[in-house]
């Protein structure tokens, strides 16, 4: 990606609240809450949150993306060393032109490293080149956030949920082609579809924007009614998202292009829905496997029984060996969370000894006639 002139003039990293040797973690975690707290849908009508917004999105869409981040930051240590392409002629050894239109056009002198680093971040070919692609192309729409709450048995067997967006999506007229029922967007005459034309100017040679497709490559000669040629409109809308088998809380879902609507023919953005999941009145999990805790009685963890447990398909009988102690585990194979491979993970069975509160006259006798024949003494080891 070319350097913008917004780069030279904004610290992205201020936008987001970091410092500039955040790990790529901490520029996700920080972006992902400004982007919920300033989204539109929550401030609906508030256009300082809505400015706000969109920065927070611009500087993740550089800060976010390593090779744009590393062109980034030489582009932001070129401009404190004081060179600086967007503000004319200085200390960099090189000239500038602005002609208005977006497109800067420079000329390189002796510049030694720094030279080389231009080369590098614009594409020089040779001693002269072009600065920057039209701002008028194609860019991507923004990526939206959404939230839903699942119960345990969805979230655990997966499902499709309905999400509610309200903003700007594709024009339900023309699709998002900005063009009248009937007709769609021819390529650009003028440009023959490439957005920029190749204009000479004695030693320097560099493009500009085209006029008659505004960089778009593309040119609608009927206007949609609706849209009046932009391809998207505000309104709510129902988007279908596929929650996948055994979501966990708090995971993030990927729905690709169903984010904000591109310009300029550009791909829309995505959409990322955060799933937050009940607990279950019974169930716990564990990675892929279910937890469960079964109580048993004292004589059956002494002798042994077999007791019924629930699963998420009816109950399974299970074999409690003779001697277990409380807090033991047992596995259930392949009773729990459906795989989406195929099969199913296990119950985990953690088994609690019940202790009795209270003792009719016959337990009570029992219990001391038992204790009576125990010559153990399980305390030995404590040395006391």
């Amino acid at each position: 990606m070319a350097p913008q002139r917004e780069w030279f003039e904004k610290d992205y990293y201020t936008v987001l609240g970091l410092q500039k040797g955040a790990t790529e973690k901490e520029i996700t975690r920080a972006y992902r809450k400004l982007a919920k707290e300033y989204h539109p849908d929550a401030n609906q009508g508030n256009k300082e949150a809505e400015e706000k917004f969109k920065d927070i999105s611009t500087a993740y869409d550089v800060l976010g993306d390593a090779p744009k981040r590393k062109e980034y930051d030489e582009v932001r240590a070129m401009a404190a060393s004081g060179a600086n392409p967007f503000g004319g002629a200085g200390g960099g050894g090189f000239n500038t032109a602005d002609f208005g239109d977006g497109n800067i056009r420079f000329e390189t002198g002796d510049m030694g490293g720094l030279g080389d680093l231009l080369g590098n971040i614009f594409g020089r070919a040779g001693r002269r080149q072009t600065n920057r692609q039209p701002g008028g192309g194609p860019r991507r729409g923004g990526d939206l956030e959404a939230e839903v709450h699942l119960s345990f048995d969805d979230a655990v067997r997966g499902a499709t949920i309905a999400v509610q967006l309200t903003g700007a999506a594709p024009c339900h007229t023309c699709g998002g082609t900005g063009a009248a029922p009937g007709t769609v967007p021819s390529t650009c005459p003028q440009c023959n579809g490439a957005g920029t034309l190749a204009v000479d100017q004695g030693p320097f040679s560099f493009s500009q924007i085209c006029p008659r497709c505004g960089g778009s490559g593309r040119v609608v000669e009927k206007p949609c009614p609706t849209c009046g040629g932009g391809g998207a409109e505000t309104r709510t809308r129902e988007v279908k998202v596929r929650i996948p088998v055994g979501v966990k809380d708090g995971q993030r879902v990927r729905v690709k292009g169903r984010g904000t609507p591109g310009s300029n023919g550009g791909p829309p953005g995505d959409l990322y829905v955060t799933v937050h999941v009940a607990p279950h009145a019974l169930f716990g999990r564990r990675g892929e496997d279910l937890t469960l805790r079964v109580p048993v009685t004292f004589p059956e963890a002494a002798l042994g029984a077999e007791v019924k447990v629930p699963t998420l398909d009816g109950s399974v009988t299970v074999r409690i060996p003779p001697g277990t102690t409380p807090g033991k585990m047992l596995r259930v194979r392949g009773r729990g969370m459906p795989r989406a491979g195929g099969g199913a993970a296990d119950v985990l069975v953690t088994v609690d000894v019940v202790v009795p509160q209270s003792l009719s006259d016959d337990q009570r006798q029992a219990l001391q006639a038992l204790a009576a024949t125990e010559s153990a003494n399980p305390r030995a080891h404590l040395g006391v």
